[in-house]
């Protein structure tokens, strides 16, 4: 029966607390904290750390990718092949980028499950990313976190069975952007949380209930995604559920609203602590909604981890509100006078695309050593052109040296250059992100993270950067 095979998360380290944000404009604080993407962060690459994530926990073959999110870097160009290449699946594996709404994530999960019942996949992940801009001053700005999560679809042994699901549409202003908008927009938040959010879900739930001959007390777990606690609640009372037991903590005061990821990253922390014969509601919202039941089965022991979901949580760094404004390009700040960086050459990327997105090396046949990036003589042996790919992107390291450079042009100064040694071979300079610099030391164990490497005007540098594994 076709379900949800694993699951993964990537929640930014870097985290802003929403009194900052009252206080730089003497309005009223939300309480609470939310998450903030680093400056070489974006829907793009937290989507790729999400997906490998979900692959990690469990080794199944895919063949299809979805990339669900409002926020795509690109208007033009397909991020999902971008986020297979950099995840190594197979060339003829089925891609798209689902985008336009927050119920993106959930529309995508209904075609993976197609693909899958007819066939045409064996596996498809869904990975959902969002890094949303409020306009500063709002509540949005308050709101609004960025996460990325991602889901695999299959049928082989899945840790949750889709028994059902269901769909509406409504035609709604509630929140939306035009082209070229920088803010989401949005209407008067008493009319689009009424006449919006809780009117639509609340009949859609009460028709899918029915359909299937369910009660509230059939499900262990409701996930309703919804503006805030406050509505979130009242949408369960509403519809009977227990709020205190039933209804999934939305992790609006550690996170917030991370728009088309929401229903997954709940759904995430839900599987964490479910166990075999447990129900789950998911019901998603935006221009209409989306509902599944979903039943947890035996295998959900094989990728449970209960305390996952509070490291990702524990694992933080305040950052200041005046640097989140830098990293959003919001407030222009002055930079260190060095010589333009060489923007990268097309062809030349798509020469190394292996070496780049995938961080492939070699291995010598002869000798077994291994070498990044790609040489053609082995630096052990000597033997020439007589190697195999040797993938690094999913090797642990540990930092041989490193250096703090306060003079590199970074919005995050100082920039910290290391000199990695993987674990099984080969080392590698690259930067270190996520990180305290006071509080590096030699010997540290890292791992490799999908991050935007230099920023230009016409197309976005991708590529691998180290962070220490705890903080």
């Amino acid at each position: 029966m076709v379900g949800i095979v694993s699951i993964g998360m990537h929640i930014p380290t870097y985290r802003l607390r929403r009194d900052d944000i009252a206080n730089a404009w003497g309005v009223r604080s939300l309480g609470g904290e939310r998450t903030v993407a680093s400056h070489d962060e974006d829907s793009l690459t937290m989507a790729v750390n999400a997906a490998f994530d979900c692959m990690s926990r469990r080794n199944e073959e895919v063949n299809g990718l979805f990339f669900a999110t409002t926020t795509s870097p690109y208007k033009e160009k397909q991020a999902a092949a971008t986020i297979a290449t950099a995840l190594d699946l197979p060339e003829e594996s089925y891609t798209a980028d689902i985008t336009g709404s927050r119920r993106s994530a959930t529309t995508a999960i209904k075609l993976a499950a197609s693909m899958v019942e007819s066939g045409s996949a064996k596996n498809v992940i869904v990975t959902a990313a969002d890094c949303r801009l409020g306009t500063p001053q709002s509540e949005l700005e308050q709101r609004f976190g960025d996460a990325g999560t991602a889901i695999m679809v299959g049928d082989s042994n899945p840790i949750a069975t889709i028994v059902g699901s269901y769909s509406v549409f409504e035609e709604f202003f509630d929140l939306w952007r035009l082209e070229g908008d920088t803010f989401v927009r949005s209407w008067e938040e008493r009319f689009t949380t009424t006449e919006g959010y809780v009117r639509v879900v609340q009949r859609a739930v009460s028709q899918f209930a029915k359909k299937y001959g369910l009660t509230p007390k059939d499900f262990s777990k409701v996930i309703f995604c919804g503006p805030d606690p406050r509505s979130q609640v009242r949408l369960a009372k509403g519809l009977g559920f227990d709020s205190d037991t039933q209804l999934q903590d939305n992790l609006f005061n550690t996170i917030g609203d991370v728009g088309t990821s929401a229903p997954l990253l709940m759904l995430a922390a839900a599987l964490e602590k479910a166990k075999a014969g447990d129900k789950i509601l998911v019901a998603n919202y935006g221009d209409g909604s989306d509902f599944f039941i979903l039943e947890v089965t035996e295998s959900i022991s094989e990728v449970q981890d209960k305390q996952r979901m509070e490291r990702h949580l524990a694992r933080k760094i305040y950052t200041k509100y005046e640097r989140y404004l830098s990293w959003r390009d919001l407030l222009p700040v002055d930079f260190p006078r060095r010589p333009e960086s060489q923007v990268p050459s097309v062809t030349c990327r798509w020469r190394e695309r292996r070496r780049i997105l995938p961080l492939y090396g070699v291995k010598c046949r002869q000798c077994g050593t291994v070498q990044y990036p790609p040489q053609r003589i082995c630096i052990t042996c000597g033997a020439k052109d007589d190697f195999e790919d040797y993938k690094f992107s999913d090797k642990k390291a540990r930092i041989f040296t490193y250096a703090t450079d306060h003079l590199t042009p970074t919005k995050a100064p100082p920039a910290v250059n290391t000199v990695i040694e993987f674990e099984g071979g080969g080392r590698m300079i690259c930067e270190l992100t996520d990180c305290d610099p006071t509080k590096i030391k030699i010997g540290m164990l890292v791992e490799m993270t999908f991050r935007k490497l230099r920023e230009f005007t016409y197309m976005h540098d991708y590529f691998w950067k180290a962070r220490p594994v705890e903080i």
